[in-house]
Parts: structure tokens; sequence; C-alpha cells
């Protein structure tokens, strides 16, 4: 495709900026403002990673494919409609990223493409008059009005915003009081469909149009009645997502309350809903759900479910399981987590991004970007995954690259005259500070090669001197860290917290970080893993050091586990490192002593999607009964 010519370009530009917010301002106005994506250049891993993401990924998907399925009305159960939402949703990210004049090209016929499908009546989507508001219905529309406003959003194009809410409008006379239930619509107890509160809260804030914004209230309302998923109450009184509801006689189906990545899309349009009403519950619901997700779902690499549902993941992900990880939840996980730190400062968020964002997201690329895989367990081989609704797609290849094109919206954050760093990479940013400090402009440059090291230069140059505050996330995983400020030590440093550095900041200053990368080991039901800062370590079969299933002992000391950097690795791996292990049964043989054995990044394991690289992250621990007590095995 030929690039747009430079003035149309500038048109574009001009247009993001101009954008006129003509709806309300929110009454809870976020404690983080993300930066603009296009003030943060990401370089070093991350920023490999979102760029072979956009080249590989996004920019080469067949969009008139994602188009076709709007141009009929026969559909009865199936989810074509969602692709194209998602996969625009990733472009505009990317545009807004790197401002590349053939993305935009690409992201405008898309959309002409999409609206050229509406009929008279407002309704874009592909299912048939007798099947509308069954199934996937209302949650492809969701993604349709997402990605129209996200659009508008860059453009300025008045006919996304209209074509958006003639969609909703349409909406409005099928669903609500004396019309049909939205929780009695599709699947798992009306989850998917009442998930379109997120974008019709963003409709009102566009445009202020009340009915938008009542909609939203009677979707939240519509929860907590009989039919409802009881998002608000069952979380409140303490109930597992895993058990919010009897298991289901049928898995996909209504009856099913325990579907991840619906629920947690609920919690979303909640926390946008929150941002215009401030109610406080609103807020406390997603912050309990979030952290039950963190205390009885999430695994060791950051994310979780089995067939794509909650399961009391955390305890049991030792076991091996059909269907794990998903792409889709583990994207759902990071926005939602990103969602909450916006909202409320609170470094457990940033925290828990860092750790999806550095294992299980990576994980789920493959190794030249062209492939998002389905799901990515913690033990096996990945794999491409099936195609959905008879496309040569599915769901989570179009949603992942949202997660990639979102690193660099999270990396660093403003408030009020604070500059705050959520996550350490090889980066260069440009800030504007505030009012009281006359909107002077930071740049901060990040010198790092972490995790593969434990230290991080940061290099501050603001255009006038001038008193700030950069705030450190200090991560919880971290034992012991040092800070300092042009040499001088920086004292109350505390993990799981941000240190936050308040004083005359000169062009040059130098901020620096010394983490504790210590390998960790986490045993698990008669299991052991290894992590070292962020990352998780796994075994992979292209080392050919043995059987990576073989049950071992990972030599330790006090929960340390001394790791020896490798320099010699398969292609295609980002670090490695060698761990002393006693390797199975034997300890009568040469294996009674410990053996220097591989491991690699989990975001690399597995990553040829092929025979060659079996991979396993919980080594199965021997048993020893003369260790007491071993019955706690």
């Amino acid at each position: 495709m030929k690039s747009l010519p430079i003035v149309i370009v500038f048109i574009f530009l001009i247009h993001g900026f101009l954008v006129a917010q003509t709806g309300p301002v929110p009454v809870k106005a976020d404690v983080f403002q993300a930066l603009e994506s296009s003030n943060i250049q990401m370089k070093g891993y991350l920023g490999d990673k979102i760029d072979l993401c956009i080249a590989q990924r996004i920019k080469k998907q067949d969009v008139q494919m994602l188009i076709d399925p709007f141009k009929t009305r026969k559909e009865t159960h199936l989810w074509q409609t969602e692709f194209w939402g998602k996969w625009i949703l990733s472009a505009i990210a990317a545009y807004e990223y790197d401002h590349d004049p053939e993305m935009i090209a690409i992201i405008r016929n898309a959309v002409n493409g999409l609206l050229a499908t509406q009929t008279p009546d407002g309704y874009i989507g592909n299912y048939s008059k007798d099947a509308q508001l069954k199934e996937w219905d209302i949650w492809g529309r969701k993604y349709t009005l997402l990605g129209l406003l996200a659009y508008y959003d860059i453009s300025a194009d008045k006919k996304a915003l209209d074509a958006a809410q003639k969609l909703a409008d349409h909406l409005l006379t099928e669903v609500g009081p004396d019309k049909a239930d939205i929780v009695k619509t599709g699947n798992y107890h009306g989850m998917p469909s009442s998930s379109i509160l997120e974008p019709m809260v963003l409709l009102y804030r566009h445009t202020g149009k009340k009915r938008y914004l009542d909609f939203a209230n009677y979707i939240v309302a519509q929860w907590e009645t009989a039919d409802g998923p009881k998002l608000i109450s069952k979380t409140t009184q303490g109930k597992d997502v895993a058990n919010r509801f009897p298991f289901p006689k049928v898995w996909w189906s209504w009856d099913n309350g325990q579907k991840a990545y619906e629920m947690m899309s609920c919690y979303e349009g909640l926390l946008e809903l929150y941002r215009m009403t401030g109610e406080p519950g609103y807020l406390k619901s997603a912050e309990m759900a979030v952290k039950n997700i963190i205390d009885t779902e999430i695994n060791v690499a950051g994310s979780g479910t089995a067939f794509e549902c909650f399961y009391h993941g955390g305890q049991r992900q030792t076991e091996p399981t059909y269907h794990t990880m998903e792409t889709c939840v583990t994207f759902t996980w990071i926005k939602l987590c990103n969602n909450l730190l916006r909202l409320t400062g609170n470094s457990l968020y940033a925290d828990q991004i860092e750790k999806t964002v550095y294992n299980a997201l990576m994980a789920s690329m493959k190794f030249d970007g062209t492939q998002i895989a389905k799901y990515s367990p913690l033990e096996g081989r990945r794999h491409e995954g099936e195609h959905q609704c008879e496309m040569p797609i599915n769901c989570c290849n179009a949603n992942g690259p949202r997660a990639f094109t979102l690193i660099p919206k999270m990396a660093l954050m403003t408030a009020e005259d604070e500059i705050v760093v959520n996550l350490y990479s090889e980066s260069r940013a440009t800030v504007t500070l505030g009012e009281k400090n006359k909107r002077n402009k930071v740049t901060l440059e990040q010198n790092t090669s972490y995790p593969q090291t434990d230290r991080v230069e940061i290099t501050v140059r603001p255009e006038k001197s001038g008193i700030f505050t950069l705030a450190l996330r200090i991560p919880e995983w971290s034992a012991h860290t040092s800070l300092s400020v042009n040499g001088s030590p920086v004292e109350g440093v505390i993990g799981g917290l941000y240190r936050k550095i308040t004083r005359e900041w000169s062009s040059g200053d130098k901020v620096v970080l010394q983490f504790d990368m210590s390998g960790r080991l986490i045993t698990l039901n008669g299991y052991q893993a290894i992590m070292r800062g962020p990352i998780l370590l796994a075994r992979d079969s292209r080392f050919d050091d043995g059987f990576v299933d073989e049950t071992a002992i990972v030599q330790q000391t006090g929960n340390k586990v001394d790791l020896q950097a490798t320099i010699d690795q398969p292609a295609n791996l980002w670090m490695s490192f060698t761990a002393p292990l006693v390797l199975g049964t034997d300890l009568e043989g040469e294996f009674r002593n410990p053996r220097q054995v591989h491991f690699c990044d989990f975001g690399s394991a597995g990553n040829t999607w092929s025979e060659d690289s079996r991979y396993r992250v919980w080594i199965k621990q021997t048993l020893n009964v003369m260790n007491a007590p071993y019955k706690a095995y």
C-alpha cells in the first residue's frame, strides 16, 4: 500500500490533538495519567517485541477478510464480528505510538469499509434478524463501538462518531426496560453482552447524551437481578471468581458464570462508569475482584484460566491442564490492572503488569512475530490456535497485539508535577509537567538491559531546572534495592511501593537503581519453579541436557538459587542460565551430585512452536522421606 501524502498525515495528526471534549468531564479523575504513547520510544527487548508485533502481525492483517462477514445477515451463533474491532484497536494504538503514515491509511480504509455495511436502522453486524441479541451478537457490537470511538479519537472524523451513535441507538430499541433483558442475551449470565457497558460510557463521554449513561446504569442494575452475574454483590460477599455459580451442566452456555475474559471486561466497564459517577462501590468491587483473582487464579507467569474460565488456578497450576492461559485473558488482565493503576496509583497493579508482560504475554508470540498463540501453558509445546468462525484467524490472534501496543502507555505515567516510572526498559520519553512547573518539558532516558542485568540508569533532562517529583516503582520481588541520585544514596527504598524523590532537577542528573536479581525458588504441591527478578524460568529441550520432565531437587540456600548466566544458547532465546539440580531418583549413580541444568526465560521457551522446543516450568520435586515433614508434599 502506498503511503499517504504528507499533508493528509499532518491533518490526521492535528485532528488527533483537536478532538473536542464535548461530553461530560469525569467526576473521578485518574491518579496517574497515561503518557501519550508517541512521547516514548521503547527500545531494547520490549521495544523490539512491540515493533515486531506491529510489523508482522498488525500491518500484515488481511483487513478485507475482517470486513466481509459484516456484509451478510445470516449468522446465528458465531463471533466473526469481534475480529475487526480487536484488530483495529491494536492498529490505532500502533499508529498512536509510531505515527506510521501507511498504518493510518490502512486504518482509514478499514473504517470506511466497515461503515459501508451499516444498514439504515443503524445495525452493524452479521446476525440474522431472528438471531440478533443471541449468542455473540452484542459482544461483536461492543468491539465495533470501541473501534469506531478509538478512530474518532485520532481522526475527529464525525462519520465514525455518528455511526457509533446509530449503532448504539439501534441497540437501545432492542434492549432495556420493557424490552429484552441484557443479562438474558448471549452466554455466561449475560457477561459478554453486558460488557458493552464500556463503550456506552465512552459514548456518553464523547457526546454528553444522557441516554447512554442511563443505559450504562441499567446494565449494572441488571447484574444484580435474579438472572444477572451479580458482579458487585458476589464480590463484596467474598465469593471466589471460580465458584460464584454452580458448576454448569453445559460449559459453553448461559449457566457458566466463571468465564474470565468476559467477566473482567465487565469490570473494565464498571471502572469507566465509576469515573463518570464517582460511585465508590464500583471501584471497591473491581479492586476486590482483582485481589481475589491475584489470590486464587494468577499463576507464576502472570496469567491463568483453563478452558477460558477461572478454576482456582493459582493452587492447581502445577497440574497438567488443557487450554490454560488464553491470550485474551492475559491481555484483559493487563488492561484491567492498568485501569486500576491509573485510578489508584497503587504499585501493586504495576507489579502484576510487569510479571504478565514479561512472561505470559511474551510467551504468546512466535519468535518471528507472525502469530499469537491462543494458549500458553506452563509445560508442553506452543502452537498456532485453531481457525474460528470459518476464518483464518482466532480471537487471540486478533486481540493479543493490543497488549503489545499498550506497553508504551503503561511504561511511564504522570501526575501533577510528578513523573511515574512503572516499567524499566531501554527507552526515551518526553513528559510535560503541570502548570506549577510552567509546562516544563522533561526528557527521561533509561539506559539499561534490565532485566537481563540488575542495573537501571535514568538520565533526567528538564528543559529548565525545576522542582518536581520522580516516582520510581520498587518491585515487590526485589528484596534489596539500592537507589542513588548523582552518586548519593537515597534511603527509604521499600519493595512494593513507589520511592518518590522530590528535588530540584537539572539536566544531566542521573538516577541509578540496582535490583536484587537473585534466583528465587517457589514451591507448590511438591513442585518447584525458579524466578529471577520478574522473569519466570523454564527448561527447554533445545538445550539437549536431559529429559525436561525429569523429577529433580533444585539446590537452594534459603530459597535462593545460584543461577549462572550462559554465553552460548540456542537461537531465538532471550536469556538463559544454569541452575544446580540433583536429577532423578538415583542417588547411587552419576546423578547423586548436582548438575548444572539449563533454563531460559519463559517468554522464549517453546517459541519455535515445534517439537524441538518442548518446555516445562514446574519441576517435580523428588520425594525424600528423611526430610520431615514429608507428608506435606
